[in-house]
């Protein structure tokens, strides 16, 4: 990381020194000279470094952990944050998705229950309300990161029980032949609330993407109802466009 020097910023302009420093600092990551993964120095450091003080620093801070170029680990410090694409369109499980990415997948258990479901679940899942489901909600972790907040509802005569699910939720689902072959994803933007803030150790109101997928069998008949927070500034998901032809484009023209 190149020295950031007070000589960089500029008292006598309006904007605020804070903004200034993040933005030197975005600089340095454009440039190359602070890479993705690399720990910036400690707020102490830089304040005693550059000569400001850490309350202007911990907002410089604030303001790159919530655009999402920063991440911080708890007890480790904040580094330049490593970005994740994942394609949109891929009907994938978290543990075999981060597996084929040479990381370590892990989680913590919030809930693990089995009972009624609600008028929601039961919509999605084709059931009566009398059919009881299993609700499972954990913390979703890569190489002991938190990247997301699952949870699924399954119906209960996919599985005989919460206790078979290991580390994969498909792996217990295909065991039994009820692993879903086809998916409905739903995506939207929105920002952390104080308890997703705490669970992902990412500041509160910091960018979520929130995403619904609905879950199919072969015959159609659907299998999984879940619906997870993704932290923002760690996932891009993609998705392929292609030009539409033939019949299609024939029919939007003539509108």
């Amino acid at each position: 990381m190149r020295k950031l020097l007070r000589s960089q910023l500029d008292e006598a302009s309006p904007t605020p020194l804070y903004l200034q420093l993040a933005e030197l600092i975005r600089a340095q990551v454009k440039d190359g000279d602070i890479r993705v993964g690399e720990a910036l120095p400690s707020e102490r450091e830089l304040s005693d470094a550059i000569g400001i003080s850490r309350v202007t620093v911990r907002k410089a801070l604030d303001v790159l952990l919530r655009e999402g170029l920063l991440s911080r680990r708890h007890g480790s410090g904040t580094y330049i944050a490593p970005r994740i694409e994942q394609p949109a369109a891929l009907l994938a499980g978290f543990t075999s998705d981060m597996t084929n990415r040479g990381q370590a997948a892990g989680s913590l258990w919030i809930e693990r229950i089995t009972g009624m479901p609600t008028p929601d679940e039961a919509v999605a899942l084709a059931l009566g309300l009398d059919q009881p489901v299993h609700r499972l909600t954990r913390v979703r972790m890569a190489d002991g990161e938190p990247l997301a907040i699952e949870r699924a509802v399954i119906p209960a005569f996919a599985l005989p029980s919460t206790d078979v699910i290991g580390a994969s939720l498909y792996d217990a689902l295909e065991a039994r032949g009820m692993k879903p072959v086809r998916g409905l994803q739903r995506l939207k933007a929105s920002l952390a609330t104080s308890q997703e803030a705490k669970l992902l150790s990412i500041p509160v109101g910091a960018a979520i993407l929130r995403i619904e997928r609905h879950g199919f069998l072969a015959n159609g008949n659907p299998v999984e109802f879940t619906r997870s927070a993704y932290r923002g500034d760690r996932y891009d998901f993609v998705v392929e466009v292609r030009e539409m032809r033939g019949e299609n484009t024939r029919q939007e023209t003539s509108k």
